[in-house]
């Protein structure tokens, strides 16, 4: 963790990047952070935090949704955060889309900010793809509609308007944050790969081959680990500005 004095907070944007929380089953590593002495009298509602996919935040509309979003909402910093394949999309699209440094963006509340599929997304002069989604590997046991929903999987109209939007950046972004990760990535960190996930994966490898790009940081296989320019978080939280 980087140190920063009251003078440099007032100059500097801090990002921080957590993988998947599931509702509240794994958010205690967030509010250690925040709680801890990392967080305490560091950061302000100008700082982000960016969540890899399955926060949670939207399930059923239920207790369980409130208590997440008032969780996050207790934080010091704003909440940003990309879709993974275990999120509510009917409610998900309920809510009106609108354009955020650059990105389309669905605000939850206004500290808890959902980042499209396919968007480039510029913060403080850094820019960001962002492209979440994945495959839900128990979905035999779930019911569509109920706690689970096909939209997990990107569309094509998705899969074109990310690349037109990497296109338009000359495909040279910063950093990538995605849920799941490109095919090269996903065989070097799992024995087993389930079927299912193939072209979005594939498509990832696309973007990893063309695009010019600083860090890639996904969630989704619940590890901690480095493969190359490529880090999946799970337990790790990382501050990159």
């Amino acid at each position: 963790m980087r140190g920063f004095s009251n003078s440099d907070k007032e100059k500097i944007m801090a990002i921080i990047l957590a993988g998947d929380t599931h509702g509240m089953t794994d958010m205690d590593k967030l509010t250690d952070y925040f709680e801890g002495f990392e967080g305490l009298g560091v950061y302000t509602e100008k700082d982000y935090l960016i969540i890899l996919g399955d926060v949670g935040i939207l399930w059923d509309g239920g207790t369980g949704d409130k208590k997440v979003r008032s969780t996050l909402e207790s934080f010091p910093v704003t909440t940003l955060w990309i879709d993974g394949n275990h999120d509510n999309f009917d409610l998900l699209e309920k809510y009106e889309t609108n354009m955020w440094h650059g990105g389309k963006a669905h605000f939850i509340t206004d500290k808890i900010i959902h980042l499209c599929r396919g968007q480039v997304f510029d913060i403080e002069g850094k820019k960001f793809f962002t492209f979440g989604g994945g495959n839900s590997i128990d979905r035999i046991y779930r019911n569509e509609g109920l706690n689970w929903w096909s939209r997990e999987m990107p569309s094509n109209e998705e899969y074109e308007e990310g690349l037109d939007n990497l296109e338009k950046a000359e495909n040279k972004v910063d950093y990538i944050l995605t849920h799941t990760c490109p095919e090269m990535v996903a065989k070097k960190l799992v024995a087993y790969m389930y079927p299912g996930e193939e072209v979005l994966q594939r498509y990832l490898d696309r973007i990893a081959e063309y695009t010019e790009f600083e860090e890639w940081y996904f969630g989704h296989w619940h590890k901690d680990r480095t493969v190359g320019k490529y880090r999946c978080l799970y337990n790790d939280i990382v501050e990159i500005m």
